[in-house]
């Protein structure tokens, strides 16, 4: 298995460390439960070091960038961040990721670390139709994320920068603890927060500063555990869950980065034809009125007929209660339906509500 520049660090933490998509990355420190609240009312750090990095620069980097994804790369400022699903000519989901925009010819690519290879692959291959250069930097590139409440507050302690000129979803260059890093303010478990990316020989460094300059608030590292909770309940799709190969954005609940007016992108015809046709299922969030964890991949039926599948399932440790998502047929995602997760064979009553389950105040 691969590891990150921090696996010292983990293992010296004594987390408990997991396959996941190859890399051996800890899944949890002092409990997913703990860990979980600690981001919604402190700041937790996580080690996101295996995400993939693809560099793309050239004179015509923004048009190739448009045609790779669904959403608007020309609408981007330098400095501004955009999320995107990128899709097959079927209108499938290659992968989601995120694109920032240094200047016209030059882009970053944040993608998921299980698909690394195969996501540059294909950005490699559509590249070859424009005049740029596609380059997989993501060995040379180490990032952290810190999230929660007060981790504005604790990191400013340690960096050079005015953190609150960065812009949800905007970037800029600065030093944290000394080391130059391009800081951006995205997130990806429904709270405020910072990524950095860095030189990997720097990853141990700033994983103790930021840790020590939390210490009095209660900042912890975090493992993949509560970072699945944390994304789930702020229903923030997980690719292999809500997002697939034979799954559409628009089925996902992601039409809203579905640029179909923009001049042309891979998948196109795909999504205009099914938007035309009407999506035939929908994304729905729900919760259990019985007793039982939804998991991923359980049938989800009404009155006895199959109607769709659970892509994530799990305790809430900010609600509560058991609650899930799911892919079901478009003309039963009603808000308030009950429904039943097949539950190794026996149904389990759910009920449909609104999504988010969780939106910070």
């Amino acid at each position: 298995m691969k590891r990150t520049p921090l696996y010292e660090a983990h293992a010296k933490a004594g987390a408990k460390l997991i396959d996941f998509g190859g890399w051996e990355m800890p899944v949890q420190y002092a409990g997913i439960l703990e860990e979980h609240r600690t981001v919604r009312t402190r700041a937790g750090l996580f080690d996101v070091s295996h995400m993939g990095e693809i560099d793309v620069r050239g004179p015509q980097a923004l048009e190739m960038v448009n045609m790779l994804i669904t959403n608007d790369a020309a609408k981007l400022a330098d400095g501004q961040i955009l999320y995107s699903p990128m899709c097959y000519e079927t209108g499938g989901i290659v992968d989601d990721l995120l694109v920032y925009r240094y200047e016209a010819d030059h882009f970053l690519l944040v993608v998921n670390a299980s698909n690394t290879d195969k996501d540059f692959a294909w950005v490699d291959r559509l590249a070859q139709g424009f005049e740029v250069k596609v380059e997989n930097i993501s060995a040379q590139t180490a990032q952290l994320a810190f999230q929660g409440p007060l981790a504005e507050q604790i990191l400013q302690r340690i960096t050079d920068i005015d953190l609150a000129q960065i812009k949800y979803y905007w970037f800029a260059y600065g030093k944290i603890a000394g080391v130059e890093c391009l800081i951006s303010r995205t997130g990806y478990t429904g709270e405020d927060g910072f990524e950095f990316y860095f030189a990997p020989e720097f990853a141990l460094k700033l994983w103790d500063e930021v840790l020590q300059a939390g210490q009095a608030e209660g900042a912890q590292p975090i493992g993949l555990g509560a970072r699945d909770t944390l994304r789930f309940e702020a229903c923030l799709p997980l690719y292999g869950n809500e997002l697939g190969e034979d799954i559409s954005p628009l089925e996902a609940g992601l039409g809203i980065f579905v640029k179909l007016d923009k001049a042309d992108f891979t998948g196109k015809q795909a999504l205009e034809a099914q938007k035309a046709g009407g999506v035939p299922r929908k994304s729905v969030g729900f919760e259990m009125v019985d007793r039982g964890i939804a998991r991923s991949h359980y049938p989800l039926a009404l009155e006895g007929r199959e109607i769709g599948f659970v892509t994530s399932g799990s305790f809430s440790p900010t609600l509560e209660k058991n609650i899930g998502l799911g892919l079901i047929d478009a003309n039963e995602a009603q808000v308030g339906k009950e429904i039943e997760v097949m539950v190794r064979g026996k149904g389990v009553k759910a009920r449909i509500v609104a999504k988010p389950f969780y939106r910070r105040s």
